[in-house]
């Protein structure tokens, strides 16, 4: 997997996924409570705080997904896996950066995909099909084709972890 391109830009105009304004924020937020994280809205236009990739992006600042009304639901999901596949070292200093290796960054795309389940509206279909718009590149060209046929790695890395699809994700909602 490689680093979503970013949106919005002189590349052209942002791609056409849920935003938190459109989400069932309710959901969205008891889910992320349910991996102690809480979500804090930003005024329209203001920078996000704890944005790693500027624009629209949900940011990360310890326990707190900072969004704003534009904030794609798919980036909300995914800093958010980033929090709950770290270890508690790791998010004791958290900000912005969330750090982890490729296994672990398969592992979060997996796991947003799982928990877009969980949340009315969205679901693992739609949320492949915004990770492809926003840009996300995987090795067999889409989401689903990786998810399906090629994510095997973070699969075993999620339950080494005790976050496999039985694990965590059938104790959420």
């Amino acid at each position: 997997m490689t680093a979503p391109t970013a949106s919005g830009t002189a590349a052209g105009p942002a791609p056409d996924v849920l935003r938190w304004r459109d989400a069932d924020r309710a959901a969205l937020r008891r889910l992320l409570a349910e991996f102690g994280l809480r979500i804090e809205q930003c005024a329209p236009d203001a920078g996000i705080p704890g944005s790693y990739w500027g624009d629209e992006e949900a940011g990360l600042v310890g326990a707190v997904v900072h969004v704003r009304a534009d904030t794609p639901v798919h980036s909300i999901l995914h800093e958010s896996c980033h929090y709950i596949c770290m270890d508690p070292r790791r998010r004791a200093s958290l900000h912005t950066d969330a750090g982890g290796g490729y296994e672990e960054e398969n592992a979060v795309c997996y796991l947003q995909i799982l928990l877009a389940d969980h949340v009315d509206g969205f679901g693992r279909e739609r949320c492949m099909a915004d990770m492809d718009a926003w840009g996300y590149s995987f090795r067999l060209g889409s989401t689903r084709a990786w998810f399906e046929r090629d994510a095997e790695d973070a699969v075993e890395w999620l339950a080494a972890r005790g976050l496999g699809e039985v694990g965590v994700v059938n104790e959420v909602g």
